[in-house]
């Protein structure tokens, strides 16, 4: 709320009273917060046993021993998106970090992509089913183990929007990492398509 700190009338110096008031938007950011949770389970025994100990098994984890939940490792994935893009199915070419370490954001995402992997082979599947797709490639630096930089590999996106001609199929992509833009990649990620295949570069 901005007011005036006058409250009287800049002509007769009277009373005013509100007839209105504009009012205006501005988008601000809040920053995310953390949140610890504590999983605890109780250990029940009888005193007159020796072995008779019960209790709950533990909740399984995304990262095993790690701290990251579902929701934490999606919020790290949407800041950095291309990480998971170029992981998925490939731990050896995790970019941005080395999957060996679970901590690092590469590694949270090569934990993510492999629970997600079938999601992406289904997805393609479905692909290849359809009558029409949209294809395309572009480059992406790729870490190169033991010689202390970057390679450049190829991030291939398979696209399909039909929703303009009456589609009723939601729109998709899917993402497949490839060290090249040979065509036998493309024969490789959609084997079995019998459709229109459409490309800036074909």
């Amino acid at each position: 709320m901005v007011d005036s700190d006058d409250g009287t009338c800049p002509c007769c110096k009277g009373d005013l009273h509100k007839i209105g008031e504009d009012g205006s938007e501005r988008l601000e950011m809040v920053p995310a917060q953390f949140r610890v949770i504590v999983t605890r389970r109780p250990k029940y025994a009888r005193r007159a046993c020796e072995d008779g100990i019960l209790q709950a098994e533990a909740p399984a984890r995304l990262i095993e021993g790690g701290l990251p939940t579902e929701a934490t490792a999606a919020q790290a994935l949407v800041s950095n998106m291309p990480i998971i893009c170029r992981s998925i199915g490939r731990p050896d070419l995790c970019p941005l970090g080395h999957p060996s370490r679970p901590g690092d954001t590469g590694g949270l995402g090569w934990h993510v992509a492999f629970h997600l992997r079938p999601l992406h082979e289904r997805l393609l599947t479905v692909f290849r089913a359809r009558s029409k797709l949209f294809a395309d490639e572009t480059t992406v630096p790729v870490l190169d183990p033991g010689r202390g930089h970057t390679k450049t590999g190829r991030l291939w996106a398979y696209a399909a929007d039909d929703r303009p001609w009456g589609g009723l199929d939601p729109p998709s992509i899917a993402y497949v990492y490839a060290p090249d833009r040979k065509a036998e990649r493309l024969f490789s990620h959609l084997a079995g398509f019998k459709g229109v295949l459409q490309g800036r570069w074909l």
